[in-house]
């Protein structure tokens, strides 16, 4: 199967940054796939303007491809087809995330593939005992399927941490379009850009955030280097957060505000404040204080209460909210209010949740 690439166009959105929530996975109370509400948070992401949705990651529960659950071609069908229906008239991901060993992602990016997903997203999770050229030729395998969004996971849930020899190796692989760095590590993360930077494929791979620690200056820093005597610089476009499948209305509007003052010489210190308030909101939401075991639950419980969720409920009927998260969330809903979109959900809910 030959790689269909990115159109001009679309590569030229991916670049200049775009808001990509990870989509979550819709459960009746008998755990049950929920269709209908699965398309109607499929709706909302399109409507609340978001570039792009990935859909088979963390968010959306590895569970999913297990035996007997099977749910990984209806969820990234149905999303897919959400977004056709859509007729949108801009840029838009659909991007598929794919995980295993190489015969596995193989398989998942040639289900991506013949459903119409534009790119890939290669996680490392669950290869701690591989070594790293190894992770390397899966990738070039996956990368001459379809285009990669290269993924550098934090060990606490599932990552591990790499060498800059095989970020710099990795960042020449053609087909590689895209980074998301979520080592939630400032060392680690400039380790990625830096590569980046080195390459002679800089202009070809676009850095997105997946730092739910950290977003706002993620989006805001101008990395520099100097590589052979010139100074290269790089910024971190846009986000691919599972902290995004919440509130994305206003983390649309979030971006939008940070590409108008990125580029300026002086930025207000305002924003680091800002900085602050998304990241103790995503504190809430993904629950770091029991080593994120509640993050899941936690966005689904701020979907429950704007009605695009029944429940909160996941594949695994261990996994729920942690002591004392669901009194975090009411606090971020008392304490910063101009961070949630519940009245753009509560105008247009009817609607993503018609047949």
């Amino acid at each position: 199967m030959a790689r269909k690439d990115l159109s001009p166009k679309m590569l030229k959105a991916l670049h200049e940054g775009v808001a990509i929530p990870a989509h979550p996975l819709a459960l009746d109370e008998n755990r049950k796939f929920d269709e209908k509400h699965q398309r109607a948070l499929s709706r909302y992401y399109i409507a609340s303007g978001a570039g792009g949705v990935a859909v088979g990651v963390h968010s959306t529960q590895f569970e999913i491809r297990d035996e007997g659950i099977d749910l990984l071609e209806p969820v990234l069908r149905i999303a897919a087809e959400e977004v056709e229906k859509a007729n949108l008239q801009r840029p838009f991901f659909k991007i598929a995330g794919i995980c295993g060993p190489t015969k596995q992602a193989k398989a998942e990016a040639e289900l991506a593939v013949s459903l119409g997903y534009d790119i890939g997203l290669l996680s490392m999770g669950g290869l701690n005992g591989w070594e790293e050229e190894q992770i390397l030729e899966r990738t070039r395998v996956i990368a001459d399927i379809i285009p990669v969004f290269g993924f550098y996971l934090q060990p606490s849930v599932g990552g591990r941490i790499f060498s800059f020899r095989f970020w710099e190796q990795f960042v020449e692989i053609p087909g590689v379009v895209a980074i998301k760095m979520a080592p939630f590590n400032r060392y680690q993360t400039i380790d990625v850009v830096r590569a980046v930077c080195y390459s002679g494929r800089r202009d070809e791979i676009a850095l997105y955030t997946g730092n739910d620690d950290n977003i706002v200056t993620d989006l805001l820093t101008t990395y520099r280097f100097r590589v052979n005597g010139q100074m290269v610089e790089k910024k971190i476009v846009g986000g691919l957060l599972g902290h995004w499948a919440v509130w994305t209305h206003k983390a649309v509007e979030l971006l939008e505000e940070i590409k108008q003052v990125r580029d300026k010489n002086e930025i207000a210190a305002e924003w680091l404040t800002r900085n602050i308030e998304v990241t103790e909101s995503n504190a809430a939401f993904f629950d770091p204080a029991h080593h994120f075991e509640g993050c899941i639950p936690g966005i689904h419980e701020v979907l429950r209460r704007q009605g695009l969720l029944q429940g909160r409920w996941c594949l695994n009927p261990d996994e729920e909210l942690s002591p004392g998260q669901m009194e975090e969330i009411d606090r971020m809903y008392r304490d910063y209010p101009h961070l949630n979109d519940d009245e753009f959900v509560k105008a247009h809910l009817q609607e993503w949740l018609a047949d």
